[in-house]
């Protein structure tokens, strides 16, 4: 591979200028909010001002263009584009949306943590890097797209939450996705809690993130401000993934939405509505399923629940920060004009939508992500229609970067729907996306398709459970599964599927993979199998019956006992 070098910088369309934004803002004490003097919104507007009137400079002859990629945790991706932003106040990604493009049917390649990133950084689906939970990701020697801009003369520098290697999360989260088959049904969360912290000056509260986005705005001022060759760099965000619930014992997953008064004030809370659910008794069995296991079965208030979703577009708006000061750093070094900035996220939040928390499904809230794309010599002020996925970030970096296409990945470049030059052939791009999910809270390997109007979500695990079909234009809350009134939609779907994976048989090496991995730790364990699996996340429910538990476990490794 070799990176291109177009004199007449094609890609980068305009690069570097000097000074150009501190002729328009110069005080760099701005941003940080507890020394403000003016809003965060008036800061975005004047930047927006600022880039339309000064961004137009000559080029830097024989160099790509810096890219910046800022990966959020948990980022419903309709809270990008309407009606969704008017609920919280996003000013640096409505920048994005004003400067830049926004994908508004971009979609996860798998709605966990893990998987999401993997098939991000590796451009490639769950089924092919066998990704298949938060425990179970990429090995070491995959080539990123990181790794090809480093060999390609990019100065690269990656920071934060990776999260797309194999070996990490609990040992609670990987048991769960090993034994979804069991014949048992366990809460392995916390109840979703809300939790106020500070006051009206207290701004800093995911401490790690910000400590992560302080060092990121120290490289860019130290290491790529000085560099002559172009930079790569990658920031990963925990928020606005939920806190751990600390009340619940070492364990304990993350189902606290924790904000302070300062950031409560950026929500619109007269916008925020209480999502329609289906009764306990009429959901789909899976549904049913992962809504048990995550503690959500119980009675919750309306006030409740719209707490719980104001708390978490308030730490929306305190991740959107965070991209803030990384686009800030870039101004105040004169680096903005030639940099392309990425803003997406590797999977949504539910926040209380079909009785729910947390991702792990294919329903909007959970799959539906986040991506907006910035850069000289792309479309400002456009929204992208286009079906997308995560991996289309892979194949879309290097193009940016002018590096020859790398073999086999499963996404597409998406620099033909953001570049000014040249007409877009939808041939360039599926009209298709495919998410698929084999970890924790779910009982069955599930694979979804989003193609025009419709979402088709199908199973095979042996079990008894009838595929989903949505349309999504005339059922936006995923309300009424119309399987049986389109049999031919879900005919022609399901062909489409099986063309772009055997789903099939990926559930029998999934089936297959968590028995081994399974059998093989509890092998490790010895003789203190019976206590560590008694208290892991599901302990409460785990002791009101050990025995059966145990019984229901051994049946489904080693069949009748």
């Amino acid at each position: 591979m070799q990176t291109s070098t177009p004199s007449d910088c094609k890609v980068t369309g305009v690069c570097r200028q000097r000074n150009s934004f501190e002729r328009g803002y110069s005080d760099k004490s701005h941003y940080f909010p507890q020394k403000l003097k003016v809003t965060m919104d008036t800061f975005a507007v004047v930047l927006i001002f600022i880039f339309h009137f000064y961004g137009k400079t000559l080029c830097q002859n024989g160099t790509g263009p810096n890219i910046v990629m800022v990966m959020s945790d948990a980022f419903d991706g309709r809270l990008t584009f309407d009606p969704g932003s008017k609920v919280v106040q996003l000013p640096f990604i409505n920048y994005l949306r004003e400067l830049g493009s926004t994908f508004i049917n971009a979609y996860t390649n798998s709605p966990i943590c893990c998987p999401s990133r993997a098939a991000m950084w590796s451009g490639q689906f769950v089924h092919l890097t066998q990704s298949w939970n938060n425990y179970k990701c990429l090995d070491g020697n995959v080539t990123t797209w990181m790794d090809v801009l480093e060999a390609n003369g990019y100065l690269t520098k990656m920071m934060g939450k990776l999260d797309y290697n194999s070996g990490s999360h609990s040992v609670s989260n990987r048991v769960e996705a090993w034994t979804r088959d069991v014949q048992f049904l366990l809460r392995q969360e916390g109840r979703p809690v809300m939790q106020i912290v500070g006051n009206m000056s207290t701004v800093r509260i995911m401490e790690k993130d910000w400590e992560n986005t302080d060092m990121a705005k120290q490289w860019i001022h130290q290491r790529a401000a000085s560099s002559h060759q172009p930079f790569a760099l990658y920031l990963g965000l925990n928020l606005p993934h939920p806190y751990k619930t600390e009340s619940l014992g070492p364990t304990a997953g993350g189902s606290t939405f924790l904000t302070s008064p300062y950031w409560l004030k950026k929500v619109s809370s007269e916008l925020i509505s209480v999502p329609k659910w289906l009764p306990m008794a009429n959901m789909h069995p899976v549904d049913y399923y992962s809504t048990y296991t995550k503690n959500c079965s119980g009675v919750f208030t309306d006030d409740e629940i719209k707490s719980i979703r104001t708390f978490y577009y308030a730490m929306c708006a305190e991740a959107d920060a965070m991209l803030g000061q990384v686009i800030s750093a870039l101004r105040e070094t004169g680096l903005l004009n030639n940099t392309v900035v990425i803003f997406t996220a590797d999977h949504g939040e539910l926040a209380m939508e079909h009785r729910q928390f947390y991702k792990m499904s294919m329903f909007e809230g959970s799959s539906h992500v986040p991506l907006l794309i910035m850069g000289p010599g792309l479309m400002s002020g456009r929204q992208v229609n286009q079906l997308v996925s995560l991996v289309d970030i892979y194949p879309t970096v290097l193009d940016l970067a002018g590096i020859s296409a790398v073999l086999n990945l499963s996404g597409h470049s998406l620099l033909p729907l953001l570049s000014k030059s040249g007409p877009f052939s939808k041939k360039q791009h599926p009209d298709w996306v495919l998410s698929e999910y084999h970890g924790c809270n779910v009982n069955a390997s599930t694979y979804m398709l989003r193609s025009g109007q419709w979402k088709y979500i199908a199973y095979a695990d042996g079990l008894s459970v009838s595929p989903q079909l949505f349309d999504v234009t005339l059922d936006k809350e995923e309300l009424h599964n119309v399987v049986v009134k389109f049999p031919n939609v879900q005919a022609q779907l399901d062909k489409l599927l099986r063309s772009i994976v055997d789903y099939p048989k990926v559930s029998k090496v999934v089936h297959l993979y968590n028995k081994k991995a399974f059998g093989s730790w509890r092998e490790s364990l010895g003789r203190n199998y019976s206590l560590v699996i008694a208290n892991l996340r599901w302990h409460v429910d785990w002791q009101k019956d050990v025995l059966a538990n145990e019984e229901a476990i051994d049946r489904w490794l080693y069949g009748s006992v």
